[in-house]
């Protein structure tokens, strides 16, 4: 499957995408953070520490072990702060 997924703030700059479609067999986040790791030193760099991370599937905030059948865009983001 074929999902797009974004990247924003420092994913975003470590990368050095903002988004990309990324051809998959992944069925959960986690297995698509793997596949993503496995491309290139970039990727790994980004998604060295999934703590520093949250992530969500077609806009709503999820968890890494979420399912990903039927989805359609994955985001990738630094927690967010603010008032």
């Amino acid at each position: 499957m074929t999902i797009d997924v974004l990247y924003f703030a420092w994913v975003r700059e470590r990368i050095g995408l903002p988004r990309e479609a990324v051809e998959t067999q992944a069925e959960t986040v986690a297995q698509l953070v793997d596949e993503l790791r496995a491309r290139e030193e970039r990727y790994a760099l980004a998604f060295a520490d999934l703590s520093a991370l949250r992530v969500a599937v077609d806009q709503d905030l999820t968890e890494f072990d979420a399912p990903l059948a039927g989805a359609r865009e994955v985001a990738f983001f630094p927690p967010m702060t603010g008032g």
